[in-house]
């Protein structure tokens, strides 16, 4: 284990159910494995219900809400994809206020597959580039964001570092752009 991420608290914000489990403990474990200490953020205590596509997964302790925290206890966040998921936490203006905190106060976001319908309710793609489920290239692109078929995007073009890939096939380069930017 790495100590790159020591001492460094990420937020993994995700709906009470429909988060892909795999978007989610991957950058998890990355996050661990480099010393940070990973925290599940979500819009309800108790478990969140992970899947796997469209099947139940595992279910995961939620250790805070997006009603009691703010982005200034965090250093990064991750935002896992899923359709359900990002669909839900888009509904949410606490959830939606909780993501775009972080951009307000530069912290870098990692966020995969459909988790950027999250950030284009936020109102915090315009003029960024980046990637996603193909499905969303058209949401991005009319919410003013550039969109491009790539396994993993760093944008520094805005107040933060934003991190896309667009699939659990790219989890490897995602985990590691996550983390070198966590990193600072």
């Amino acid at each position: 284990m790495s100590s790159e991420l020591e001492g460094k608290v990420i937020a993994f914000l995700v709906a009470p159910e429909g988060a892909e489990q795999v978007e989610l403990t991957e950058p998890w474990k990355a996050v661990e494995d480099a010393g940070g200490r990973p925290r599940l953020v979500s819009t309800q205590s108790g478990r969140v219900q992970a899947f796997d596509h469209l099947d139940k997964a595992d279910t995961f302790p939620v250790d805070t809400t997006v009603d009691v925290s703010t982005s200034e206890e965090f250093d990064g966040l991750v935002l896992p994809g899923g359709v359900a998921n990002p669909d839900f936490l888009r509904t949410d203006p606490k959830a939606v206020g909780f993501a775009r905190a972080f951009f307000d106060a530069g912290k870098p976001v990692a966020s995969i597959c459909h988790a950027p319908w999250t950030l284009i309710e936020a109102d915090v793609v315009r003029g960024r580039v980046m990637t996603s489920w193909p499905s969303l290239r058209t949401d991005l692109m009319n919410a003013g964001a550039t969109w491009v078929d790539e396994e993993v995007q760093v944008c520094a073009n805005g107040p933060n570092v934003l991190i896309t890939s667009r699939k659990p096939d790219d989890l490897k380069s995602f985990c590691q752009a996550a983390v070198e930017a966590f990193f600072g």
